[in-house]
């Protein structure tokens, strides 16, 4: 077959890091001279206890560095949190947000490169060097996006109509706090940072990988030109779905979805995205084995699609997830 030669990932925090780790397997032994690039969910960045904290962008960093907390999928390993209490002593922070020693460090440095001038893809790309992903590392932009929910009951100290962070409503509540909407505040002045463009307009294939589609690729998306970019890309659009079995695969995606009234399904995701040949982003969409009786209304939307595992319980089993993407692109072998 003819050889990937650029790959990009459109990825959010935790699913789409581990999928991008099995990408990377695969590609090794596939198309071990193909180039990965990782556009990223800024949506989720804040500003805390004077840090600005990038979770997605972080996430992936540490994931392809072996940095990663494994067993939660966030932060660092072998962590202490003897910096967020002594800030909690002074009446300061989130309890329920609170950064371990070795994380905030990644936190002080950026912070330091932004307050010294640095954008964020020259402060993302500093750290990096330490971590060494094995991908080019991208935000979606450069300018702040935060993603802010609207309240539909009163909670705590907030009422009826109140926008409260997304990582509030995410982390504090666990999304069961009945919301009416997403403004993703700053996204007016936002545009796509350098390089992420090109890599979807020069990549040979772009993955969307099982990230949440309302607040981490939509997020993305969200960014002025690059959804027209996924739109006239050379390139083949694969995507993997989020939800299996009717149920989201991590995290509480199903809230989000059914804010904006889209069904928790594979086929619904899919069909949310829409389909290339119809004025969607989508080429091509992986589903999990049990929802494989969507795989006829799929090819109707003019989605070409395949029913694989989509449990990624270890590397073995996420780089077979992988291979399946890649199956999907033109080039590979039938």
């Amino acid at each position: 077959m003819t050889s990937l030669k650029r790959v990009t990932v459109l990825a959010g925090g935790v699913g789409g890091a581990r999928f991008t780790r099995g990408v990377l397997a695969q590609l090794a032994v596939e198309a071990p001279d193909a180039t990965v690039t990782v556009i990223v969910n800024t949506g989720d960045d804040m500003w805390l206890d004077g840090l600005r904290i990038c979770p997605d962008l972080d996430t992936v960093m540490y994931t392809l560095g072996d940095g990663i907390n494994e067993e939660q999928g966030w932060g660092r390993p072998d962590e202490t949190r003897r910096t967020s209490a002594e800030i909690a002593a002074y009446g300061r922070g989130w309890s329920w947000f609170t950064l371990g020693d070795l994380d905030l460090a990644t936190h002080i440095v950026r912070t330091d490169l932004l307050r010294s001038g640095s954008t964020l893809s020259e402060a993302t790309e500093f750290l990096c060097r330490r971590w060494q992903p094995g991908v080019r590392l991208l935000p979606m932009s450069d300018q702040p996006v935060e993603t802010h929910v609207c309240l539909a009951e009163n909670i705590d100290e907030h009422s009826v109509g109140d926008y409260i962070h997304f990582e509030e409503w995410w982390v504090r509540y666990r999304a069961k706090v009945p919301i009416t909407g997403f403004e993703q505040r700053g996204l007016a002045d936002a545009v796509a940072a350098p390089g992420v463009l090109e890599a979807i307009t020069e990549a040979d294939l772009v993955v969307l990988p099982p990230s949440n589609p309302v607040v981490s690729v939509g997020t993305i998306l969200a960014v002025p030109g690059i959804r027209d970019a996924l739109r006239s890309t050379a390139a083949r659009v694969v995507g993997v779905s989020p939800i299996v079995g009717g149920a989201a695969v991590r995290g509480m995606a199903d809230a989000c979805l059914r804010t904006i009234g889209v069904e928790t399904s594979a086929l619904a995701v899919a069909l949310h995205y829409g389909a290339r040949s119809r004025g969607g982003i989508l080429d091509g969409w992986l589903i999990d084995e049990s929802d494989a009786v969507a795989l006829p209304a799929l090819a109707a939307a003019g989605i070409r699609s395949a029913a694989v595992p989509l449990w990624m319980t270890d590397l073995p089993a996420t780089t077979a997830m992988a291979a399946a993407a890649l199956a999907l692109w033109p080039g590979a072998r039938s």
